[in-house]
């Protein structure tokens, strides 16, 4: 009979997608079970992965705290009962708020508890657990925040991918546009749906472009609107579940960089602009970005000083130098010449095996 193995995710798609990954890497050997909150269901297949809801409020509102706190208590009541009922042997976190009520569960369990960092700086939750768990799987040594203390339950794994974008990559043919996707504009941030066009329809009459462009999904067709206006090839999306054959098309990607993302273009080896989300808890987006800037992979342009003026110098410069591209492209292939499903699928393996 094979062990249980329960995954706790939720939140964005940060969170979840590593989540998905590691339940397909670990499905053949295991019994998986898999929960998030509300925010994370749509990221979720709800037909292959069956997951489980655990609603989890969040802790930072002072005057619902009383109630978000009982709810927490309630929540771990009934993740007693869960992890109980289904012999689960091993609890994997991907961090986040909601992962509360399940590894309190499984603390009291005595169940073994691993951690996942994806990462340069250690999320909140997961310092909170680093006391009560068995590892913490995380992508390099150098995470930010991480006490000495507890530097011997790092264990180092290659990004959690999905599977499908390892498949066999698309070939540009020579005389198709020079192509530009921006992504992480789905949630409504400014810099993505109001300024970003502005510079990219101003450069395209200097050099000709195709723009793969998501944003919000009250934008869309105002976006498209503009670009169709301006006689710029363009595709404009919200969410496609199919994003991995999008950035294949692309020549040069403009992101957000939070740690999946950022680990999925690097595998396509698509140079990129990352524009860190300048909120994201402990500048966790800037820290991932520098990962691969101090690897010579990328350009990052910091919201908070954004110049327009600036911006567009840069891109200007980045299409009028394809030997820039070229060597990005190559220190990325450089950086992933390991990452492969099958590396991935035994290291993962070898971390949960190991006593």
């Amino acid at each position: 009979m094979k062990k249980k193995i329960f995954i706790s995710t939720g939140g964005s798609g940060g969170h979840v997608l590593p989540a998905i990954t590691i339940y397909d890497h670990l499905k053949s050997s295991y019994e998986i079970l898999i929960s998030t909150d509300l925010r994370g269901l749509k990221y979720i297949d709800k037909e292959n992965y069956k997951p489980i809801t655990i609603n989890t409020p969040k802790l930072n509102n002072l005057f619902l705290l009383p109630f978000a706190l009982s709810k927490v208590l309630f929540l771990t009541f009934k993740c007693l009962i869960l992890l109980k009922k289904e012999k689960i042997s091993i609890l994997i976190s991907t961090g986040g708020y909601m992962s509360l009520p399940l590894c309190l569960a499984a603390k009291i369990l005595n169940i073994k508890i691993f951690l996942l960092e994806p990462n340069m700086v250690i999320g909140r939750a997961n310092k909170f657990f680093l006391k009560f768990c068995e590892k913490i799987i995380c992508y390099s040594e150098n995470i930010i925040g991480i006490p000495k203390k507890f530097k011997s339950k790092l264990k180092i794994l290659n990004p959690l991918i999905r599977q499908k974008y390892y498949n066999k990559k698309l070939k540009k043919h020579e005389n198709e546009k020079f192509t530009l996707i921006i992504i992480g504009g789905s949630q409504g941030a400014q810099i993505f749906d109001k300024i970003l066009h502005e510079s990219i329809i101003k450069i395209s009459k200097i050099k000709s472009l195709k723009v793969i462009h998501q944003t919000n999904k009250k934008n869309v067709d105002n976006l498209k609107n503009l670009y169709s206006e301006n006689k710029i090839d363009n595709i404009v999306f919200n969410f496609d579940q199919n994003l991995n054959l999008l950035l294949d098309q692309a020549d040069l990607c403009i992101t957000r960089a939070g740690a999946s993302s950022l680990a999925e273009i690097s595998l396509l080896r698509k140079p990129f602009i990352a524009i860190p989300l300048p909120s994201s808890k402990d500048n966790h987006q800037l820290e991932n970005a520098n990962y691969y800037k101090n690897k010579d992979c990328c350009w990052v342009v910091e919201q908070i000083n954004f110049d327009k003026f600036f911006f567009e110098d840069l891109l200007l410069n980045i299409l009028s130098d394809q030997g820039e591209i070229l060597k990005k492209k190559n220190n990325l292939e450089k950086l992933n010449y390991q990452n492969t499903w099958n590396n991935v699928n035994q290291n993962l393996l070898n971390i949960i095996n190991e006593n």
